[in-house]
């Protein structure tokens, strides 16, 4: 495949913003060079395109299959692998957003739940005081999430649509001072 100077310079930087939300700066080269591809690529044409070794790029599209991101399709005649992520952005987000929730937010408010138990028996009010509050805090967050996923990306662009319009309708933050 290739490259024009926009998708190397939009590769390279989905690789370092990659890394700067806690992926792999190769992982996220791989997805973006999928998502520019208007067809599957075979992990070979990934390590041609991205000069990068062949065993980097599949333990890329492992962990990108297991962020559920990249889907492996198959060719008539052909036996390699062909792999192809989501053109769809909101799709890319949600699935991201997902995954996140299913690894972090879920796992963390199950430590928070122990630990404020922990804290209430090592009579500690302050500090289950403290952890209570970041549990509620991510318990309504992820009541929030479970709502709001229910609801198709057609709902979700609505619901930006709105902007800050729907400010006038809330109450005045307060300013810092």
């Amino acid at each position: 495949m290739p490259f024009s100077n926009a998708a190397k310079a939009f590769v390279l930087h989905w690789g370092e913003m990659g890394s700067r939300w806690g992926v792999n700066r190769t992982v996220a080269q791989v997805h973006a060079l999928l998502y520019l591809s208007p067809d599957p690529l075979t992990a070979e044409d990934i390590a041609d395109a991205l000069s990068i070794a062949r065993s980097n790029v599949s333990t890329s599209l492992r962990e990108l299959q297991n962020w559920q991101l990249v889907q492996v399709a198959h060719q008539m005649g052909d036996r390699r692998d062909f792999f192809t992520t989501s053109q769809d952005v909101w799709q890319l987000f949600f699935t991201v957003l997902e995954q996140r929730v299913e690894r972090e937010i879920e796992p963390t408010i199950a430590a928070l739940n122990r630990l404020a138990a922990e804290a209430r028996a090592e009579k500690q009010p302050e500090v289950t005081a403290r952890i209570t509050a970041m549990h509620t805090f991510l318990v309504e967050m992820h009541g929030w999430y479970s709502q709001m996923a229910k609801l198709p990306p057609s709902t979700w662009r609505k619901l930006l649509e709105l902007g800050t319009g729907i400010t006038r309708w809330l109450p005045r933050p307060r300013v810092a001072k």
